[in-house]
């Protein structure tokens, strides 16, 4: 029996119902901001991201309590709220 659940940059990571697929992740990944090419790398993966954000909106638990197999949540938190400063 085959999953409906997709892969996921860490493959030790519970898969959550609220993750994106890989054809939801095909349509977005093109719209978001590519690294800047200088500086500090960008070190998290952003469909990680995206699927803590997405798992907080779908369960309704606090920031602080995301599951630990996520990003930390003050890193999920930051870029949730960089997305909402990008709302016209």
């Amino acid at each position: 029996m085959m999953s409906h659940l997709p892969d996921v940059a860490n493959p030790t990571r519970k898969l959550y119902s609220s993750d994106m697929s890989d054809a939801e992740w095909t349509v977005i990944e093109p719209k978001l901001p590519a690294p800047k090419g200088f500086g500090h790398p960008r070190e998290v993966d952003l469909r990680e991201i995206l699927n803590a954000i997405f798992y907080v909106q779908r369960t309704g638990c606090q920031w602080e309590m995301l599951p630990h197999d996520f990003p930390p949540h003050q890193t999920v938190y930051k870029y949730f709220r960089l997305t909402k400063m990008l709302k016209p």
